[in-house]
């Protein structure tokens, strides 16, 4: 008997939306979902809006420190580094050289991986986050320009977004759609589309899709998610938007040879490839094996950068630079194996596991590779607020702060006032900084003021002293309320004219006595700071 209270709109709703609302469902069940949709949305936000500056992506990939240490781990492979080149050592310095899309394609790939954690499924999950990236990876190392190698390795990897939530979010589903694409219990074998309509009741692409529209990601990239259909265009796609999306197509489908196929049937399958696609993408006839080639070491010196162990027995190992000849009948060639090359290594002999930790990196060093990084900028083009959020971000990073804040002059008062920062609620935070510079007779400054007028550089252990409270000002102590703080003024020596007070560095934790630094770290910090001064100096002729 049909439900009295069941309104037409309701009966009317589409079956595969409902489908789809019931595995959000269950993916939310995972506690890390949110945390993975916020990181994804703000990323790519940020990175393709033309009013949030360079400093905002930045700033977002900084607050996550795990995945800030693995993004200077990998855009200082040799694949992004110029040779004789110093190593890059800040995120503001990657975005510089590599530019923002580059920087927002990493993030967004060790994004996924660094949510996507399941030691029940461990091997099976970096299976499918390393033959996703090689797919990204191909795509961008078929493509003509930076922005078509940035837009069709994002294509390519987010192709792959449904497969890649199912087989974390929802993995005995995941399981049961391989097994019935290898032809489970005798049943002839399907298609993944055909496999994952029976498991799960809709396609993939329709679910990543949900996922992407939930995200906020554009519709090009959304366009591109989705397979553009078997057959390949015969003419060439040169300057036309589809030309992404069978690049993503040509790129994953690749990536699946490369990881079920033998060595020896490897280069055959790729020259057919080539030669489905090469009109459509105007490729040479050994386009397709030479950028598998390059994708293989960019993907080896990735899983290295990582700390990421491959075993030999994985199917992933077919995708790394080892020993395969991309080329027809590569068996043939009778080569030496990996165990006679020396190249399969035990963790006893020094190879690389998952549960090894990134190493730490000393405050002493950290604020050496900045200074390194800044001061190459200094040598080229370069603009101020770049420089400064470089400053900044290594002061953050080297000595864990709670947040960092650049104070500036202004013009029309005299007084310094919060400009720019990274860290906890820093937008808020640095609105209250007001730093007067010209004291009304007798009137007493604040330590703020001193610290300035003086020139003076001064770190207090703990705001809460009898002896330095009452120094405070009052909106330091209704609005930032920092335990432990570290004041840097930059002044700007000036021949024949008195000194001029440029602005300040401010950098604090939230707890007292926890921010310390030796004599050592002091004067790098004082390096940075005079860094910033040199800034200035070159950008106003100073």
């Amino acid at each position: 008997m049909p439900d009295s209270n069941q309104t037409p709109a309701a009966s009317d709703i589409d079956d595969a939306e409902l489908t789809l609302e019931y595995l959000l469902r269950r993916m939310r069940f995972k506690s890390d979902f949110p945390a993975l949709s916020t990181s994804v949305s703000r990323v790519q936000a940020l990175s393709n809006s033309e009013t949030d500056s360079m400093q905002s992506l930045c700033d977002e990939v900084l607050q996550d420190v795990a995945l800030t240490q693995k993004l200077l781990r990998v855009v200082n492979t040799a694949h992004f580094r110029r040779a004789g080149t110093d190593p890059i050592s800040t995120v503001s310095r990657a975005v510089a050289l590599i530019g923002a899309g580059g920087v927002r394609n990493m993030a967004l790939s060790l994004m996924l991986l660094d949510h996507m954690q399941d030691k029940a499924h461990a091997q099976q999950l970096k299976v499918e986050f390393l033959r996703t990236v090689m797919a990204g990876t191909l795509a961008s190392e078929l493509s003509r320009t930076t922005k078509e190698a940035e837009d069709a390795y994002l294509g390519a990897l987010f192709r792959n977004l449904g497969r890649m939530l199912v087989s974390y979010y929802l993995p005995d589903d995941a399981e049961q759609i391989r097994l019935i694409m290898a032809g489970k219990d005798g049943a002839p074998p399907m298609t993944e589309v055909q496999a994952a309509e029976k498991v799960l009741g809709v396609p993939l692409d329709k679910l990543a899709d949900k996922v992407g529209k939930m995200w906020g990601l554009p519709d090009g990239l959304r366009a591109c998610m989705g397979s553009p259909g078997a057959n390949v265009p015969k003419q060439s796609l040169a300057a036309r938007p589809e030309r992404v999306w069978w690049m993503a197509s040509l790129a994953n489908a690749a990536a699946d040879s490369m990881l079920e196929a033998e060595p020896g049937e490897l280069g055959d399958l790729l020259t057919n490839l080539s030669t489905t696609y090469g009109k459509a993408l105007d490729l040479s006839p050994h386009a397709l094996q030479d950028a598998a080639s390059r994708a293989r070491k960019r993907l080896t010196e990735l899983t290295h950068a990582l700390n990421m162990s491959v075993p030999a027995t994985s199917p992933a190992d077919k995708l790394l630079d080892h020993y395969y000849v991309d080329a027809p009948n590569a068996a043939q060639t009778g080569g030496p194996s990996a165990q006679d090359l020396g190249l399969e290594l035990s963790p006893a002999d020094g190879a690389l596991t998952a549960e090894m930790p990134l190493p730490d990196q000393e405050v002493a060093n950290v604020l050496t590779n900045g200074i390194q990084d800044i001061t190459n900028t200094l040598l080229e083009s370069f603009k101020l607020n770049d420089v400064l959020h470089m400053i900044l971000e290594t002061m953050l990073r080297a000595l864990n702060c709670r947040r960092v804040i650049f104070c500036l002059r202004d013009a029309k008062t005299g007084a310094l006032l919060g400009r720019m920062g990274i860290g906890e609620q820093v937008d808020v935070v640095k609105a209250a900084f007001r730093i007067p510079l010209v004291i009304p007779a007798g009137a007493t400054p604040d330590l703020f003021s001193i610290v300035c007028l003086k020139n003076a550089d001064m770190l207090i252990a703990d705001a809460a002293a009898p002896t330095i409270v009452g120094r405070l000002p009052t909106w330091f102590r209704d609005q930032v309320q920092a335990p432990t703080f570290l004041l840097l003024p930059l002044v700007m020596k000036r021949k024949g004219q008195p000194d001029i007070v440029l602005g300040m560095i401010y950098a604090d934790k939230g707890k007292a006595n926890s921010l310390q630094v030796n004599e050592k770290e002091l004067s790098l910090l004082r390096t940075l700071r005079n860094q910033a001064v040199m800034a200035f100096k070159q950008t106003t002729g100073g």
